[in-house]
């Protein structure tokens, strides 16, 4: 045997054993255990991510005695051993999709202690999914069904009514803002606006006490009030006779002494009821004491000497500034009809948009020990480059060829192929007609 035959033998000899190793050695990488109160859509290879950056995947999942979900990661030897302090949180890749659920690692400090092989992540340390019915589980089937009823009367009370909630949203806006100065005044004094709140609590109490009554009272008003808006006209014309009949009524009220006489009798028998009365007035005295300053502050707000200073005169102003902005409200109600189809031609791009949002803060996501960095690859294409024996030389590229290598790589994807395409086959989308230029084959992996 020669010398050449005997080295390449050996070669042939080392190159088995290398492969048999490889082989039997598995994928690599380092198994750790995590535990998440909830494992709600997690599957079997799905993404382990850092920073967006896929670094591993999921190998089994199970349930622990105590059921909390005991979900298997491996992780590369790039990136691992984990150290001290990692948590882990279940992320959705996009809004739709089933089963698109990854879980994302924020690794602890490097200076921290290495997690060893095979340990576990407790609960503690990860974040779980809340689903919206999980939210809906912890409230009674009573409120359940009164929830339902609110929304049902939401509905109720709008149906028919857009022309009048459009015409009282004209003054929403002047009204926003009268409100807002007047709270501005109200909270002015803290101290005085604290002293309310605390003792309003003793006049909620007593008002309680009597809950009863004035659950009556409201009853009975709200008859009233039915009867009242059944008169409207009558009602009307008894509003544009009050002045007259107040100033007809003068010598009446005068006359009014002489029956207070008469009440005192009446009085003298409602001394037992208001027994509360007493002890109730007297914790409402140091808030009136202190509701002075405000009170006063508040009618200056209302009516000050001297032109557009006050809130009169701001409610006077009100009726002109609705005639100027009726004409932009009309123009901004034909601007948002003209622009519909520029809304339908956006609207199938909203899981991309959405992607956009979710991923546009992990391009910067990575970090080491000077802190976060982002992977930018700048591409010349102006030059050709030849080398030969004399010195390399620089060839100019053609325009119309300096994009060839970048355009050959372009994907065209339909609207919609940011996640992955949802049971229904509404996405990716191919326009009404279905001839929209794009490739519908260009979908994200997975399933």
């Amino acid at each position: 045997m020669t010398l050449a035959r005997g080295v390449a033998l050996a070669a042939l000899g080392v190159a088995v054993v290398a492969v048999a190793w490889l082989l039997m050695s598995g994928d690599g990488g380092t198994d750790y255990k995590v535990r998440f109160q909830t494992a709600t859509l997690l599957v079997k290879d799905n993404d382990v991510q850092v920073g967006g950056r896929r670094i591993g995947s999921i190998k089994d999942i199970e349930l622990t005695e105590d059921n909390e979900a005991e979900v298997t990661i491996n992780v590369s030897d790039e990136f691992a051993p984990l150290h001290e302090g990692t948590r882990a949180a279940v992320r959705a890749t996009s809004l739709s999709g089933i089963a698109n659920r990854y879980i994302a690692l924020t690794p602890g400090p490097q200076n921290a202690a290495k997690i060893d092989d095979g340990a576990t992540i407790s609960a503690d340390k990860t974040t779980s999914p809340v689903s919206l019915d999980q939210l809906f589980n912890t409230l009674d089937p009573k409120t359940r069904h009164d929830l339902q009823q609110v929304i049902q009367g939401s509905a109720t009370w709008y149906q028919g009514k857009g022309r009048e909630a459009n015409a009282a949203a004209k003054y929403f806006n002047p009204a926003l803002s009268s409100t807002s100065k007047l709270v501005q005044e109200v909270v002015r004094d803290q101290r005085a606006f604290e002293d309310f709140i605390v003792n309003s609590s003793s006049l909620v109490g007593a008002i309680a006490e009597r809950r009863d009554d004035l659950s009556a009272l409201v009853g009975n008003a709200n008859a009233t009030s039915a009867a009242i808006a059944s008169e409207n006209a009558s009602f009307d014309e008894a509003l544009a006779l009050l002045p007259t009949t107040l100033r007809r009524a003068n010598s009446t009220f005068v006359n009014l002494r002489a029956a207070l006489d008469d009440l005192d009798p009446l009085v003298a028998a409602s001394k037992p009821a208001t027994k509360n009365l007493t002890q109730f007035l007297e914790e409402l005295r140091p808030l009136v004491d202190d509701a002075v300053p405000t009170i006063n502050d508040l009618r200056f707000l209302v009516s000050t000497p001297g032109p557009s200073n006050d809130l009169t005169d701001l409610t006077k102003q009100a009726p002109k500034l609705q005639q100027t902005a009726s004409p932009a409200i009309k123009a901004s109600v034909q601007a948002l009809k003209d622009s519909q189809e520029v809304i339908d031609f956006i609207r199938p791009y909203a899981p991309d948009f959405v992607g956009w949002i979710r991923d546009f803060g992990q391009g910067a996501a990575n970090y080491d020990a000077n802190g976060h960095y982002a992977r930018i690859q700048p591409i010349f294409n102006t030059f050709s480059f030849t080398d030969n024996p004399a010195g390399g030389v620089l060839t100019p590229i053609g325009e119309g060829h300096r994009l060839d290598g970048l355009i050959q790589g372009q994907l065209t994807r339909c609207p919609g192929a940011a996640s992955q395409p949802p049971a229904d086959g509404s996405a990716p989308w191919r326009g009404e007609n279905g001839n929209l230029d794009c490739d519908p084959s260009q979908v994200l992996p997975g399933p």
